[in-house]
């Protein structure tokens, strides 16, 4: 099992601020996991899309497709950030 989190629009976007998630075995990075939260249709393909700025982060640190997952690791989903 994995934590997955949403933050900001996602989580309004998704209805829900986290979730606890089963990753199947064909799951092993963290663009692995986007492609399947997206197969879910709806607003997870339209908020996760590719073409949406979206970041991510794998137990607090920075994260990329080819980043592993694996049970026990929280994974965060979030649009970036700007201030000024």
């Amino acid at each position: 099992m994995v934590t997955v989190v949403y933050f900001a629009r996602l989580r309004e976007a998704l209805g829900k601020p986290s979730e606890q998630l089963a990753l199947p075995a064909d799951v092993r990075d963290l663009a692995g996991l986007r492609r399947l939260l997206m197969s879910r249709g709806g607003a997870w393909s339209d908020e996760l899309a590719d073409s949406k700025p979206v970041r991510a982060a794998v137990n607090q640190d920075m994260a990329h497709g080819e980043t592993p997952v694996r049970d026990g690791d929280e994974i965060a989903f979030f649009p970036p950030v700007t201030g000024g």
